[in-house]
């Protein structure tokens, strides 16, 4: 135990050093923007909020110190970081085991960005194929299984059952995910069933949550997955290592993981080599 512990501190003074220096880096941008434009401020992006929420709670009763701030970043970069790169190999994964939607997804990467050009996120809007892609390889491998818990307000009755008010109730939307009375051949990998989508509000498909506690890095995760999978695709052919087999069992835990890590074989695919080279 005493092991773990110093690991966990190590691996939170990295943290802390790497918030401070992207901290000090933002305010010496801002320093040297109003000394030379006479304007102070940066673009307002989720760190430049942070700040400015920061500045202004300095002299009043609630404070809004560093410490929260950097709380706040450790939330969002632990808990983005760790279900994007998860479902990268999820999606890689399933998309190896089917080369026929393989296939689909570089054609379609093919006719919007073209292979003299890089992926750009402009180009996310006309991925439709890659969206059912994603979306299928959220319900079948839904990266938290069990949303995070919600609390009854009041005592009701939901599908038969009596909740007693207080009591803690997780959704488990790995059940509803593999269900045949609410998915067609819930256990096949059919990314086609997204395609025509146009529901916003279904209540089958929910691996963010809903409501006002879902996940607020919902627009974040879905551009940075989208954006990281058609860049993988369309730049790279991927294969196998010779000898080995791929495999599709999970590990459970607070997120559900590859039992054993995908590893592959890229082969640049691009006609411009320059392009490998920005």
């Amino acid at each position: 135990m005493q092991g773990i512990e110093r690991e966990m501190k190590k691996i939170l003074r990295s943290f802390n050093q790497l918030f401070d220096s992207v901290i000090e880096l933002r305010k010496n941008a801002a320093s040297e923007k109003e000394k030379v434009t006479g304007m102070s401020g940066q673009k307002s992006d989720f760190l430049q909020v942070l700040l400015d929420l920061h500045n202004e709670s300095e002299d009043s009763a609630t404070s809004f110190t560093m410490k929260h701030i950097k709380g706040i970043l450790m939330d969002t970069l632990v808990g983005g970081t760790d279900t994007t790169s998860t479902m990268t190999e999820w999606v890689m994964a399933e998309l190896m085991q089917h080369p026929e939607k393989m296939e689909k997804m570089k054609k379609e990467l093919c006719d919007v960005v073209g292979l003299n050009n890089t992926v750009e996120e402009f180009h996310l809007p006309s991925l439709s194929y890659l969206n059912a892609v994603i979306k299928e390889s959220f319900r079948m491998h839904p990266p938290l299984p069990l949303i995070f818990p919600r609390c009854c307000g009041q005592s009701l009755v939901l599908g038969g059952y009596t909740i007693p008010k207080g009591s803690r109730v997780f959704l488990n939307m790995w059940s509803i995910n593999m269900d045949p009375n609410v998915w067609d051949n819930p256990s096949e990998f059919q990314s086609e069933r997204f395609l025509n989508d146009t529901d916003k509000f279904d209540f089958r498909y929910l691996p963010f949550g809903a409501g006002r506690r879902m996940c607020p890095g919902l627009s974040l995760e879905e551009k940075m997955l989208a954006l990281i999978l058609a860049s993988l695709l369309h730049s790279f052919d991927w294969k196998l290592p010779q000898g080995t087999e791929l495999e599709l069992s999970s590990k459970f835990g607070l997120v559900v993981k590859k039992k054993i890590p995908l590893r592959l074989i890229s082969v640049p695919r691009l006609t411009n080599s320059e392009l490998y080279k920005e």
